[in-house]
């Protein structure tokens, strides 16, 4: 098996028993805190979305320089004060996330959240103690950034998987043996994010090439990747503005039982998210050392066939996801209420999650070339039409308003980013990925999809449905895959492999 496909297969079970575990523990966590304190660790999530900008593009950055010093071979001492460097100015930056949070934690408190049966000490408490989360936490993104660069992915995706299960079947215990408050749960938290973070720091320096001179921090490095680093500095603040203004105004205009609905479908629909991830996380480095190298060729060919992959996979879950929202969601929480409340808000999520999805290795192909200024400014563009519109259809929609928006949003990104990149990047190259690279897929999951939508019985429910569904998705995913050129060829070339290892035996 080649080193991409090691790395895209770890990444699914990494990200895939990640995803599982949140999603599978969310009713237990709502069971023992109730749906406001839920509420509280939605307000988790959009904080560290929101703190994402002073990343300043470092972590991306140290992905891309690691890859590409790789490829050039003989810079072991570049490598090391790269990381070095880097390392220093994000643990300044992670201490002065903590401080700011952990001080404004009664403004937050009082003015942010609306509760009605929290307390305002209760709350302050709880933010206070994501303020330290947040601190342990957030420099662990730049070490996974130089391992992923390194092509060490095998060896992160086993931090990752250790971490939550550690994360998650300990905050049960928590709940259940120690404390049932959200206190309790984010005080675990901290222990799991400062173990998380320290031992991919000392794997990343023991996968570093040995040099000869001890790491030491170089301004001469960062003079030599400002550009770069500013220009992720910039679409990551857009991408905060553009994936974090929907919870923040909700959290402002609903209360926090409906900004709870709207959270819980939000993490359901982050389900397709989780399938492209692997991709991007094996793809990103790859396509930068073939760039570094100058084989066009071998840089499109890989670019399709990707993208092909990934349609394929992603677009098969995503229509079951948006057909059965409802029955997905009551068999999840086996709370009717929490599935009428939140079915169409998932659905629309999903769809514009989906769009969103696709666009990540076109996205990767652009940072690869070192090219930030396409996505930056159609991000500013998004951002201009995202807070008119978010304001004044969460006013009159509620949380199915500020779901719609994603949904015309990201199909903006698909039919227009695609265009102006291969303009530049894979000249002409455009149409291929929308009819062969996302067209076929669609074409036939969506056909498998609706088949199955009129097949399936109306009174069925319990065992009966969630394994009618699990039919559903396993005949949808393979109609998609025998479709699609790409996978087609890789199924035909498996079985073949297979059918002469049978022969030979």
């Amino acid at each position: 098996m080649s080193l991409v496909r090691k790395n895209i297969a770890a990444n699914f079970v990494s990200q895939g028993l990640t995803a599982v575990l949140a999603i599978a523990f969310v009713p237990v966590y709502i069971h023992f805190l109730g749906i406001e304190s839920y509420g509280l660790i939605g307000v988790s999530v959009t904080l560290q979305g929101m703190l994402a900008l002073l990343d300043m593009g470092l972590s991306v950055t140290l992905n891309r320089e690691m890859a590409r010093l790789c490829a050039q071979g003989n810079k072991a001492q570049e490598m090391r004060n790269m990381v070095r460097t880097l390392e220093l100015i994000y643990w300044a930056v992670a201490a002065l996330i903590g401080l700011i949070v952990f001080a404004a934690a009664p403004i937050i408190a009082h003015r942010w959240v609306h509760a009605s049966q929290l307390s305002q000490e209760t709350i302050t408490q709880a933010i206070r103690i994501m303020a330290m989360i947040l601190a342990f936490q957030w420099p662990f993104s730049l070490y996974s950034g130089g391992l992923l660069g390194l092509q060490r992915q095998v060896l992160l995706s086993a931090i990752n998987v250790s971490n939550a299960l550690t994360r998650s079947l300990g905050a049960v215990f928590i709940l259940w043996k120690v404390s049932p408050t959200i206190q309790a749960f984010f005080a675990w938290q901290i222990v799991t994010a400062l173990l998380q973070t320290v031992l991919a720091a000392l794997l990343l320096w023991r996968n570093l090439p040995v040099a000869d001179c001890r790491a030491s921090f170089q301004h001469d490095l960062l003079r030599r990747t400002w550009r770069f680093a500013a220009g992720m500095s910039g679409i990551s603040v857009t991408v905060l503005i553009l994936t974090q203004t929907d919870k923040v105004i909700l959290s402002r205009l609903l209360p926090l039982e409906l900004f709870g609905y709207y959270m819980l479908a939000a993490a359901v629909a982050a389900a397709p998210m989780i399938l492209v991830a692997p991709f991007f996380t094996a793809m990103y480095p790859r396509f930068t050392q073939l760039v570094t190298l100058g084989d066009q060729l071998r840089l499109k060919e890989i670019y399709h066939r990707s993208c092909q992959t990934l349609a394929a996979v992603i677009l098969p879950i995503a229509i079951v996801m948006v057909f059965f929202s409802r029955e997905i969601l009551f068999l999840w929480t086996r709370n009717a209420a929490i599935a009428e409340q939140a079915h169409l808000i998932l659905s629309l999520l999903v769809i514009g999650f989906t769009l969103n999805g696709l666009m990540n290795l076109p996205y990767a192909l652009q940072l690869a070339h070192g090219w930030t200024k396409l996505a930056f400014y159609v991000n500013i563009a998004a951002v201009i039409l995202l807070v008119p519109l978010v304001i004044l259809l969460t006013n009159l929609y509620g949380g199915v308003g500020a779901a719609t928006v994603w949904v015309i949003l990201n199909g903006g990104y698909v039919l227009i980013s695609i265009q102006l990149m291969h303009r530049r990047l894979l000249i002409g190259e455009q149409w291929r990925w929308y009819f062969e690279d996302v067209g076929i897929p669609l074409v036939a999951a969506a056909g498998a999809a609706l088949l199955c939508f009129v097949l399936l019985p109306a009174n069925i429910s319990g065992w009966q449905l969630l394994t009618g569904l699990i039919v559903i998705t396993v005949f949808i995913l393979a109609v998609t895959l025998l479709a699609t050129p790409a996978t087609r060829v890789a199924l035909v070339r498996y079985i073949e492999s297979w059918r002469v290892r049978v022969e030979n035996i």
